[in-house]
């Protein structure tokens, strides 16, 4: 039996149904290296959440990333609001339900995000405009799998999408024990447009890479 079809029977049999597929799947794409690193960090753990965030970090550690290409990095920027923009029921929504499986130094996280119907875990690292991002989808029963990892590190919220001249800005209000705080988030092709930005009238003091209003640091809270 070859390496990827042992490391998926050993998720199997230890009950990470979910995982033993995507590792499956991630064999038959031709990763390999994978379902090694998965298998090396898996054996030995006893705890059952343990295992599942190594697992998850493992599986980000290689998994291709969200474009396609060995980096995607994030240029964004977020600002409080003044007002929230007029028409805003008009706007696409979602709600979304998110947690971390882990956060380290230097910003390194893996987030378990579900927005609308579409799940997705997520490795990021550094702080501030520009982030290293690493995205691969999930299906519901594997959300469902990784979602205990998370409690006490979660937090919900309304997103809207607003198409704002050349740009898509993201608003986000927050739900439960954040309720009251709104952000808005606006994500750039490169640092170039970043720099040049001019936000609308709306929108507030700008808060990028303040930790206070970090989404580790309200799930955490």
């Amino acid at each position: 039996m070859g390496i990827c079809n042992r490391s998926a029977a050993f998720c199997h049999n230890n009950g990470y149904l979910s995982l033993a597929n995507l590792c499956r799947r991630r064999c038959a794409e031709r990763i390999s290296p994978a379902c090694a690193e998965l298998k090396s960090r898996a054996r030995g753990v006893n705890a059952k959440i343990s295992t599942t965030r190594d697992i998850a970090l493992s599986i980000l550690n290689v998994a291709p990333m969200k474009t396609g290409i060995p980096n995607s990095r994030e240029i964004e920027r977020k600002f409080l609001l003044k007002q929230l923009p007029e028409k805003l029921d008009r706007s696409r929504r979602y709600i979304i339900a998110q947690g971390y499986l882990a956060t380290e130094p230097a910003g390194r996280q893996v987030r378990l995000r579900k927005k609308g119907k579409t799940a997705s875990l997520t490795f990021k690292m550094g702080r501030g405009v520009h982030r290293e991002e690493r995205e691969i989808k999930l299906s519901p029963k594997q959300f469902a799998a990784l979602w205990p990892a998370t409690a006490g590190r979660r937090l919900r919220k309304l997103r809207y999408e607003i198409p704002w001249k050349n740009f898509l800005i993201e608003i986000d209000i927050y739900r439960g024990r954040h309720a009251g705080l709104v952000v808005a988030e606006v994500e750039f092709p490169d640092r170039v447009m970043c720099r040049k930005f001019k936000p609308p009238s709306w929108f507030g003091r700008e808060v990028t890479g303040e930790k206070r209003y970090s989404n580790v640091r309200l799930a955490n809270e």
